[in-house]
C-alpha cells in the first residue's frame, strides 16, 4: 500500500460519511444524557458506546461482503451504535425519574433495564467479532474492556435475583432472534433486530414473571393489556409460520383452520391469561372501560371516522394505479398523509384520555399484525386483496417478506405512551420537559419526520453531505416541532416546561439531525431518543 493509502482520511471527508455523522449525533445524545444522569453505570454506558462504534464497522463489512449468518435488510448499515444505546439510556432516564419520585421498586427495575440493554448489546458485538475474519484484535480488546466493566459493575449494583432476571431476558433474546431472523429474512438490520427482539424478550420475561407470582400482581389493568395481547399475537404468528411450512396456506381449508385457530388462541389462552392478571373477565372489563365516560364514546366515534378516511386514501390510490400505470407507486407526500391522520388520531387522545389511547393503540397493533398474517400467508378471502392494496405503499425499507412500515408508524407513535413511567408520576404528569414525554412520537414522527419529508422532497435543494436528506427539510422539521410544542402548551394543562425551553429545543434539534443521517427505521428510532432526552 502507498503512504497516501495508509494515512487516515481527513475530517472533511469523514464528515461526508453518513455513518460517521450518525455516530457523532448518537455520541452527542449519550453525553447530553450523562450531563444530567451520572451514576455507577454511566462509565459502562460510555464504554459500551465506544466499543459499539468499532463493532459497527465490522458488522457493516459483514453485511457488504455477505458474511453475516442471517439475511438482513439491504441498502442500510448495521445501525449497531444507535440501537445499542437505546435500552441502556432508556433505563438510566427511567431510573433518574424514579429516584426523583422516591419509587424504590421501579428504580431497581430501571437498573435491570439498563444492564439488560448492555448485555444484549455485548452479545450482538460478540457475534460480529466471532464471525469476522481475520479476527479484529483492537476491536476485541475494546469490547473486552467494555464487557468486563459492565460485568463488574453489574455484580456490584444488582442483586442475585436481578442478575438471574437479566440472564433470563438474554436467553429469551437468543432463541427469539434465531426464530425471527430465520423466518423473516431481510426484514431487519442488526440494530433494528436488537431493539425489536430485545424489547419483545423483555416483555415476555416480565409477563412470565408476573404470571408466576399472581399474589403480587397489582396495579392498573391497562398495564397488563399490552404484554398479553402482544405475546399472544406473536405466538399466533410463530405457530402459523411453522404449520404452513407443511401445508398449503392459500386454500379455503387453510383459511378455516387459520380463523378457527385464531379464535381458539384468543378465547382459550389470551382471554383467560388476561383474566388471571386483572382478576376480572377481560370482555366485561373492556366494555366498562370503553363506556366509562361520554368523552370516550366521542373519541371512539372520531377515530372510526379517521380510520374510514385512511381506508378511502388507500382505495383512491389503488384506483389511480388501476386506471393508470401498473408501476404507479404512492409518492412520499401521499405516504405522509397517513402521518397526518395518525397525528389527528393521537393528539386528542393524549389531551383528553391517555388510558383509552393506550388500549386503542394496543388493539390496533394486534389488528395490524393479524392482517399482516392474512396478507403474508394469503389467507382467503382477504389475503390477495391486502397484497394488492398495500404494495402501492412499499418503499426500500420493505425488502423482506413482511410489510412493516405501517406497524413501525404505529409503534413510533405509541411507544412513548406505553413506556410512560406512570408509577413515577404520582399526579399523572411529569414536570418540566418531561411533560412532553407522551408527545415524543407525535413530535418526532408525526410532525418532524412528516414535515422534513414533504418540504425536503418538494422544496429542498441543499443536501446534507452523503445523504438524500436536505437542510431545508431538517430546518422546517425543527421549526414545525417548536410550533407543535407551543400548541401543546396552550391546549394541554398537564404540560408545563418550567423554563426548560433550551433543553427541549436542543433535544428536538439533535433528534432531527439523527433523522437526517440515519439509515435505520426512523419511525422506531427517533421517538425513543426524543423520549429519553425529554424524560431526563
Amino acid at each position: 500500500m502507498t503512504q497516501q493509502q495508509l494515512m487516515p482520511p481527513p475530517p472533511a471527508i469523514m464528515l461526508r460519511n453518513p455513518v460517521i455523522v450518525e455516530s457523532l449525533v448518537v455520541f452527542a445524545i449519550v453525553f447530553c444524557v450523562h450531563l444530567v444522569v451520572w451514576n455507577q453505570l454511566s462509565w459502562c454506558c460510555i464504554a459500551l458506546a465506544i466499543q459499539a462504534f468499532y463493532v459497527q464497522q465490522k458488522w457493516d463489512r459483514l453485511l457488504q461482503s455477505g458474511g453475516a449468518v442471517f439475511q438482513f435488510r439491504p441498502s442500510a448499515n448495521s445501525g449497531i451504535l444507535s440501537a445499542c444505546m437505546v435500552i441502556p439510556l432508556l433505563g438510566l432516564a427511567l431510573k433518574e425519574r424514579c429516584v426523583a419520585s422516591g419509587n424504590v421498586y421501579f428504580e431497581r427495575f430501571s437498573m435491570v433495564v439498563t444492564v439488560t440493554g448492555m448485555m444484549l448489546s455485548l452479545f450482538l458485538s460478540l457475534i460480529a467479532l466471532g464471525i469476522t475474519r481475520p479476527v479484529p484484535t483492537n476491536t476485541c480488546i475494546i469490547a473486552g474492556i467494555a464487557g468486563s466493566g459492565v460485568i463488574y459493575t453489574t455484580k456490584k449494583t444488582l442483586t442475585v435475583s436481578e442478575v438471574i432476571e437479566v440472564l433470563e431476558v438474554l436467553l429469551i433474546f437468543v432463541y427469539l432472534s434465531l426464530i425471527m431472523l430465520y423466518l423473516l429474512p431481510r426484514c431487519f438490520t442488526p440494530g433494528e433486530a436488537l431493539i425489536m427482539v430485545g424489547g419483545i424478550s423483555f416483555i415476555i420475561n416480565q409477563l412470565i414473571k408476573r404470571s408466576l407470582n399472581l399474589a403480587e400482581v397489582k396495579g392498573d389493568p391497562v398495564n397488563y393489556f399490552l404484554p398479553v395481547v402482544l405475546v399472544g399475537t406473536l405466538l399466533l404468528g410463530v405457530i402459523f409460520a411453522l404449520l404452513f411450512c407443511f401445508m398449503e396456506s392459500e386454500t379455503w381449508v387453510s383459511a378455516v383452520f387459520f380463523y378457527t385457530m385464531s379464535a381458539v388462541l384468543g378465547l382459550g389462552i389470551i382471554v383467560p391469561w388476561l383474566s388471571l392478571l386483572i382478576r376480572r373477565h377481560p370482555i366485561m372489563w373492556l366494555l366498562d372501560f370503553l363506556t366509562h365516560s361520554q368523552t370516550r364514546l366521542y373519541l371512539l366515534a372520531y377515530w372510526v371516522l379517521l380510520a374510514a378516511l385512511a381506508s378511502v386514501v388507500v382505495l383512491h390510490q389503488n384506483y389511480k394505479r388501476a386506471s393508470g400505470s401498473k408501476k404507479h407507486q404512492a409518492s412520499t407526500v401521499v405516504r405522509k398523509y397517513f402521518h397526518l391522520i395518525v397525528v389527528a388520531t393521537y393528539v386528542p387522545g393524549l389531551m383528553y384520555d391517555r388510558q383509552l389511547l393506550h388500549v386503542a393503540s394496543v388493539t390496533c397493533l394486534a389488528a395490524f399484525l393479524l392482517l399482516e398474517y392474512v396478507r403474508y400467508f394469503r389467507i382467503r378471502p382477504l389475503g390477495q386483496v391486502l397484497r394488492q392494496l398495500l404494495t402501492l405503499f412499499l418503499d426500500e425499507r420493505d425488502s423482506g417478506p413482511l410489510i412493516l412500515t405501517h406497524i413501525y408508524l404505529l409503534l413510533g407513535m405509541s411507544l412513548p405512551i406505553w413506556l410512560f413511567p406512570g408509577p413515577c408520576a404520582p399526579k399523572g404528569s411529569l414536570p418540566g420537559a418531561a411533560g412532553l414525554v407522551p408527545y415524543a412520537g407525535v413530535l418526532a414522527v408525526g410532525v418532524g419526520d412528516t414535515v422534513a419529508s414533504i418540504f425536503g422532497s418538494t422544496m429542498g435543494e441543499i443536501r446534507w453531505p452523503g445523504t438524500k436528506k436536505t437542510m431545508e427539510g431538517t430546518a422546517t422539521s425543527v421549526f414545525a416541532q417548536i410550533i407543535a410544542v407551543a400548541i401543546f402548551l396552550i391546549f394541554d394543562e398537564a404540560v408545563n416546561l418550567n423554563a426548560s425551553y433550551a433543553w427541549v429545543l436542543g433535544s428536538i434539534t439533535l433528534v432531527s439531525m439523527l433523522e437526517a443521517y440515519t439509515a435505520q427505521i426512523d419511525n422506531l428510532l427517533l421517538p425513543l431518543y426524543l423520549f429519553i432526552l425529554l424524560l431526563i
